[in-house]
């Protein structure tokens, strides 16, 4: 199957209704070689398939396992931070929040193998221009999370996203605020 087939999958999607994002995913997955493909989409960010791609992407990575994206992290982490569409960041932050879930999990797991401190240091690069740029709560939230869990590891990013959250976070939507009170609070823990 070719590329162009995936590009009318994702056209013939309305809306990202779970039934849409659960027909596309399992047609993708089906067919392995269009997983690479759909990447692609998503980091083709001048066309609006690439929002639809996200989409699909990230049900792929929540209800089929993290490991679909593996062979793809560089693309991946890559140009994460070249995205514009505010509705294929959102799906891409959920993604680096799987990520960073999965790396720090105690249960090993084959992320913990394959995500390199290149990889990470990519996300937590992009993560933080996401919480100092105007994103959605959504995205906020998720990337929030991700840093909290990847400082458990890298000391330094603790101190940061906490003065983040404190001078800037804290005084955005009540969800952000909501969000960066509970991390504060997972931070301040940890540090006890």
């Amino acid at each position: 199957m070719s590329i162009d087939f995936l590009v009318s999958v994702l056209d013939s999607m309305e809306n990202p209704a779970r039934v849409n994002r659960n027909n596309a995913a399992n047609i993708v997955l089906e067919q392995p070689n269009l997983l690479t493909e759909l990447v692609n989409l998503t980091f083709s960010i001048t066309q609006e398939v690439s929002v639809k791609a996200a989409w699909v992407l990230e049900w792929i990575c929540t209800h089929h396992g993290i490991a679909h994206i593996h062979s793809h992290l560089t693309t991946f982490t890559h140009n994460i931070s070249k995205l514009t569409f505010d509705s294929a960041i959102r799906p891409c932050a959920k993604i680096c929040e799987h990520l960073a879930i999965a790396y720090t999990s105690k249960k090993q797991n084959s992320t913990q193998c394959i995500l390199t401190d290149e990889y990470i240091d990519l996300i937590i690069e992009t993560g933080f221009d996401w919480l100092i740029t105007d994103q959605k709560t959504a995205v906020k939230a998720y990337t929030m999370n991700t840093l909290y869990l990847f400082g458990l590891q890298k000391t330094w990013i603790h101190p940061e996203l906490e003065h983040l959250i404190t001078t800037k976070i804290i005084h955005e939507s009540s969800g952000c605020a909501a969000r960066g009170r509970k991390i504060l609070s997972l931070i301040r823990k940890n540090n006890t």
